[in-house]
């Protein structure tokens, strides 16, 4: 049986754990990854004890526990999707795996891992092996492009909730509920899934229609509008069009001979 040994409590550390008990794998619990405890002997042990030692730390202590602890045979693995494996020195047998999930609690976030999640792994096999055991599907990223991959995990994840918090914020301001827009959010995501981003883009930057983004432009809060035109701009890029800022500007110039009123 493969035993794994976790360094850190939060909530990756947690959702970890509690789905390893519904594999064949035995998790030897959690250690709290404290720098004041960093030098207790369960801690600078830990890769001695188990077959593997995963740190679901923050990225800017990897290097850290990395270095408390003592090296031994265990596969020491880390849960970023951002950081290189050197952080892992001195230890020779090294990896990573980042689950492509967002884990907002210990029950959702297991649930999750379990569900045939997608990991980013590298290094050692010990960490293609940890995805198997969770049913999930692995995908290899090397060290070079780590960082651009964090970068399009994070536009999948915290840009999508940045984007969806102006929904709403645009929906209360034209006095409906939000939750009438989740459904619409949901349902082009499916399209995407289905046909690719290009042949699921609809609406007026799929049309280059600029007078419906003057009477957007018109209507909305100023502060949105910034995140606004910059995404129009990037939907009206990938419909293959004239950026719609741009255009919305010659429309709108006096040179032009047109205005927003015609």
């Amino acid at each position: 049986m493969t035993t794994v040994r976790i360094v850190g409590d939060g909530r990756a550390g947690r959702s970890l754990e509690a789905a390893l008990s519904a594999t064949s794998w035995e998790s030897l619990g959690i250690l709290d990854h404290d720098a004041v405890d960093g030098l207790r002997p369960d801690f600078t042990n830990a890769s001695a004890e188990a077959d593997i030692v995963v740190l679901a730390v923050p990225d800017d202590a990897i290097a850290d526990v990395a270095q408390a602890l003592s090296p031994g045979t265990a596969a020491i693995l880390h849960l970023s999707g951002a950081t290189r494996l050197d952080a892992l020195s001195p230890h020779t047998r090294v990896g990573s795996v980042h689950p492509l999930v967002s884990l907002p609690n210990l029950r959702i976030g297991a649930e999750r891992l379990l569900a045939n999640a997608t990991f980013a792994v590298a290094g050692d096999p010990a960490a293609g092996r940890l995805v198997a055991a969770l049913g999930g599907r692995a995908i290899t990223v090397d060290d070079d492009r780590r960082a651009t991959y964090h970068a399009a995990a994070s536009v999948a994840a915290n840009h999508l909730v940045a984007l969806a918090a102006q929904v709403s914020r645009l929906a209360t301001a034209a006095g409906v509920p939000d939750d009438a827009f989740w459904d619409l959010m949901s349902s082009t995501l499916d399209n995407v899934r289905a046909l690719g981003p290009q042949a699921a883009l609809t609406g007026p930057a799929a049309r280059g229609d600029v007078q419906t983004v003057a009477n957007h432009v018109e209507a909305i809060d100023p502060a949105e509008l910034q995140t606004y035109l910059v995404l129009a701009d990037e939907a009206a890029r990938l419909a293959g069009r004239t950026p719609l800022s741009t255009a919305l500007g010659e429309w709108t110039s006096p040179d032009s001979g047109a205005s927003s009123d015609t």
